[in-house]
């Protein structure tokens, strides 16, 4: 099989094993698959100096038994019964995905960043300053299109959860410098959440609208999605939010009308009505991800049968996750980008090991410090994906001021997907960006020096890599010797990934490396059972 016909296989098949409305950020890039498809995949490229053989060898790697026109009648038949079943869920679909109810609000902004600055007691963070805080909360407005910063404001509070977040003599300082500022219209408030009643109070006293990280985190998501499920969690994550401005909008119908109305004689209050839809939206966006769910399950097992090896590679967000996948695979159709959040939809792309054993590297969506709760909770059915993966790749800005805070913030995250041990245990962790650095050394035990931009240490974490892939996935390394009259050569170039073949022309075989997994070499030993080898 040559290079096309295994990257026609790759893409089916991550297509069905994986599965494949922005707003304008700055700028947009990438491409969907389509409807069906909860990841992108970037067929691999072919690998470089290319050892003994060839052609099988791009087959074997694939895994793929058969190359007949009869396998492609089905895989076309099996995407029109796919696509049929994709327009029947979008119909179903097209009313959870609508426009957003909060999207009004947040159109061009010009923003005033405050953060609350904790300077002692319990609540003073760890492991970071109010400066530090303060960058990471002006990167995340600048990752918006049309939302430009005008002020930066630290201001020391003791406890950020009370009503005006600030002490009476701070907030009055605090207002009259907002009000100072030209054409400001909006304040975004560098807090987890506010309740309701705060955002009022606050929206009163300053005459513009405020925002907290879990409303600007959220509009960034927001933007980004690309795939229904993306559109589907985060409209499951804007419920909270709905039922805070119903409380709000409420209240304030009440004081102007003097109480609470029936609607229509049904029965039922205002809030009773709205709180009901919100109810049923919200079941609906649960049994339609779990619909998503299911049929992602389906296909792992898919994904299974075929043994590809999946490589998820996570970090904190804008930590160079997606320059390293594409620096791995060679695939110049990634494009990484220099912002925040800017992978929200899991992708998929394939490359090669050294031993040119086919694996699939998952770029996933990027960490946050103080990523609210409800949040995580909502992009669950995403991360769950990464509880399949065979191996977790952790890779660290290690030239970032905060980048301890930010390992604790991921591995934080990760212990609370409840992944299996063993993904724990063996997850590599890559420094990236050494190149920044002078003279550089990890200090922890068995990390990796890397500069995905300039390719420096990637044969050592591909090594690594592979080291690891091996002992997860059962696969061995094993020399074979074969007779080159019989069919076994050919055998293990379609199911295994040949390495070297060693050919003794005296006696009519060849010693054959291959890396071979458990399933196939029982197969190799049923069908050739006098046939001799050796673990390499």
């Amino acid at each position: 099989m040559g290079p096309g016909r295994l990257s026609r296989a790759l893409l089916l098949h991550c297509r069905r094993a994986l599965g494949a409305a922005r707003c304008p950020l700055k700028p947009p890039y990438g491409r969907s698959l389509g409807a069906a498809a909860a990841f992108r995949l970037c067929a691999p490229q072919r690998p470089p100096d290319g050892r003994a053989g060839g052609r099988g060898r791009w087959k074997g790697a694939a895994g793929a038994g058969r190359d007949d026109d009869n396998n492609d009648d089905d895989e076309d038949e099996e995407e029109e019964e796919e696509g049929d079943e994709d327009e029947e869920d979008d119909a179903e679909l097209e009313e959870l995905l609508g426009p957003s109810p909060l999207g009004p609000q947040f159109g061009a902004h010009r923003v005033a960043v405050v953060h609350p600055a904790v300077r002692w007691g319990p609540k003073k963070p760890l492991l970071t300053t109010a400066e530090l805080q303060m960058a990471e909360a002006v990167a995340l407005v600048d990752t918006l299109q049309n939302w430009t910063v005008l002020d930066k404001i630290i201001i020391p509070t003791k406890n950020p959860d009370k009503k005006f977040v600030f002490g009476k003599g701070n907030f009055e300082a605090l207002t009259e410098r907002i009000k100072k500022l030209p054409h400001v219209t909006a304040v975004f408030l560098n807090v987890e959440r506010i309740s309701s009643v705060t955002k009022k109070e606050l929206e009163d006293a300053w005459g513009v609208k405020v925002f907290d990280r879990y409303t600007v985190v959220l509009h960034i998501f927001r933007c980004n999605a690309r795939t229904k499920e993306a559109k589907l969690q985060i409209a499951l994550a804007e419920i909270p939010l709905l039922r805070s401005n119903l409380k709000t909008e409420v209240s304030h119908l009440d004081q102007q009308r003097g109480g609470s109305r029936y609607i229509m004689g049904s029965g039922e209050t205002f809030m009773e009505t709205q709180n009901r839809l919100l109810r049923e939206k919200e079941l609906k966006i649960r049994n339609a991800l779990e619909k998503l769910r299911k049929k992602r399950s389906l296909l792992r097992t898919q994904r299974r049968k075929r043994e590809f090896p999946i490589i998820s590679v996570m970090g904190y967000t804008n930590c160079g996750k997606t320059t390293l996948i594409k620096a791995l695979t060679g695939d110049a159709g990634i494009q990484p980008r220099d912002q925040l959040f800017a992978t929200l939809d899991i992708t998929a792309h394939a490359g090669y090991l050294p031993s040119h054993m086919a694996v699939i590297y998952v770029d996933t969506i990027g960490f946050l410090s103080e990523l609210p709760h409800n949040l995580v909770e909502s992009f669950s059915a995403t991360l769950e994906e990464v509880a399949y993966s065979d191996l977790i790749v952790h890779v660290r800005d290690i030239t970032h001021p905060e980048t301890i805070l930010q390992k604790a913030s991921v591995l934080s995250v990760l212990k609370d997907l409840n992944l299996p041990s063993h993904l724990l245990e063996s997850m590599v962790e890559v420094h990236n960006k050494v190149d920044l650095i002078e003279s550089y050394q990890p200090t922890e035990e068995n990390a990796l020096a890397i500069s995905a931009l300039h390719g420096h240490g990637l044969e050592e974490l591909k090594e690594e890599i592979e080291k690891k892939i091996l002992k997860a996935t059962g696969k061995k390394i094993l020399t074979i010797t074969v007779n080159l009259q019989g069919p076994q050569l050919s055998w293990l170039y379609k199911e295994s990934a040949v390495q070297e073949v060693d050919v003794m022309p005296d006696d009519g075989t060849a010693r054959v490396k291959v890396i071979i997994s458990n399933s196939a070499f029982g197969k190799y030993r049923n069908l050739f059972p006098n046939s001799k080898f050796f673990v390499s």
